[in-house]
């Protein structure tokens, strides 16, 4: 139990802390549709400037400065029309969207591709897709007794690993067919076009209003945090619509839908797997009745079928390339070491890169249960509110991993937000909401708040 000095300390920062998130909220809100989509297209114009003047990397600097004015541009337009105050915004606003993909998407990659300019990554990829289409294994290359077996002459040690699944050397065939790694048969437009298929099916059938449906593709698509993954590198794009995919299948209860969704995200990369399992808490039949069998036989066969084949034919090599290198586990410097909590611990004590994240599994795991157990079933959106802290805790323990993949605990807590179910549905825009006859009610609370604090 706390003392009452204690609950004297406590107290006043939760009530400012909720004032503070209070206000937070209103401000955004009276911001209306126009204006935080100015006030975001803004911000990210200042950050594609920043990064095409600080940037090393030729891919991203070079998206940084092509995509800085389609960002601004739209900024300033989205900033005008608010000022208009227009009753209804929806397909400005789409409009605008549309204009943004093309300015930061579709003009960036076409030329990055023509030029043959990429993260590591498109290499790698292409690289397995040569491969498959060869009959050859991927996970040629593994790490035994300290050192590197069969690495890539005249490349650096970390493009020798093929860290996804094999369905992910799919996006590589094309180059790999037509033995041109440029231009339309980069494994970029192949992924780019999937992440853009998936999403449009998925933001048609998501169950939300006009209004979330737009926030959600521009933090998916047309944001840094999607535009600049599809311009560079992009492998982790599909993955992230292939799984909102999933989530709606979920929400309209879709179970096979939802199984093949996950199943072909799942077969291409490790990050697909949480959500994959977790779906099977909040899989539910029209009757209410738990499916999660629907959902797991599917994506267990696709997985299964894929996978299997690969995994038994050279195991050691198999989980070299697709555990232990994105872990940290096979000695060899990866680009995706970011500075994150994680991989400065293990620069300063190595060991603790072989103890850190299993612990925090084990741990966090344990914990995750018992809440799981409390407030079952859970609803979908606690289901990736839940996974987003999860990601972003094993995102910062991890010994190497790249701070790109913040892109996976942001979608989740969207699309948290955007699957929340409403009791009544209003016609109204947040545009027309009357934020300050909301606004008033809070400010005569503040002084009664602020006598309990100091009390």
């Amino acid at each position: 139990m706390l003392g009452a000095d204690e609950v004297s300390t406590i107290a006043p920062m939760l009530t400012r802390l909720s004032l503070a998130r209070t206000r937070l909220e209103l401000w955004w809100g009276a911001l209306g549709g126009l204006g935080s989509d100015a006030l975001l297209y803004g911000l990210a114009a200042v950050f594609a400037l920043g990064l095409g003047l600080t940037s090393k990397e030729p891919a991203q600097w070079q998206w940084g400065y092509l995509a800085f004015v389609p960002y601004a541009a739209v900024a300033v337009v989205a900033l005008m029309l608010d000022r208009l105050r227009l009753q209804r915004t929806l397909m400005v606003r789409a409009g605008l969207l549309g204009l943004v993909l093309l300015g930061s998407v579709a003009i960036p990659l076409g030329l990055e591709t023509k030029w043959r300019v990429a993260q590591p990554e498109v290499g790698v990829i292409h690289r397995a897709g040569d491969y498959l289409s060869r009959g050859k294994d991927p996970y040629s290359s593994y790490y035994k007794h300290g050192k590197l077996v069969n690495p890539i002459h005249g490349q650096p040690a970390y493009e020798s690993f093929f860290p996804y699944f094999p369905l992910m050397g799919v996006f590589g065939l094309p180059s790999a067919e037509t033995h041109q790694g440029k231009g339309l048969t980069d494994p970029r437009i192949a992924m780019s076009l999937l992440t853009l298929m998936a999403s449009c099916l998925a933001l048609g059938l998501l169950r939300a209003s006009g209004q979330k449906k737009i926030r959600v593709a521009q933090f998916l698509l047309a944001l840094p945090t999607g535009a600049l993954f599809l311009s560079t590198g992009g492998d982790d794009m599909p993955i992230l619509a292939l799984m909102l995919l999933g989530v709606v299948a979920l929400q309209r209860r879709r179970n096979n839908f939802a199984g093949i969704s996950f199943g072909l995200a799942a077969a291409m990369k490790l990050t697909a797997w949480p959500l994959a399992m977790g779906a099977l808490l909040v899989a539910r039949d029209d009757k209410h009745r738990s499916a999660w069998w629907r959902v797991g036989g599917w994506s267990a066969a696709i997985i299964l079928v894929t996978v299997a084949p690969f995994a038994v034919r050279q195991p050691w090599a198999f989980m070299s390339n697709v555990f232990a290198f994105p872990l940290g586990l096979t000695g060899v410097t990866s680009p995706a070491a970011s500075a994150l909590p994680g991989h400065i611990l293990t620069t300063l004590w190595a060991p603790l890169g072989h103890v850190l994240a299993p612990v925090t599994f084990l741990i966090g795991g344990y914990f995750l249960a018992k809440y799981v157990r409390a407030h079952a079933p859970l609803s979908l959106s606690t289901l990736l509110a839940m996974l987003s802290l999860v990601f972003l805790t094993m995102m910062c323990v991890a010994s190497a991993t790249r701070v790109g993949y913040v892109i996976y605990p942001l979608n989740f807590a969207l699309w948290s937000w955007a699957c929340q179910e409403t009791v009544v549905e209003s016609s109204e825009s947040p545009e027309s909401v009357d934020f300050e006859a909301i606004a008033e009610p809070v400010a005569k609370v503040e002084p009664e708040l602020q006598t309990v604090s100091e009390f």
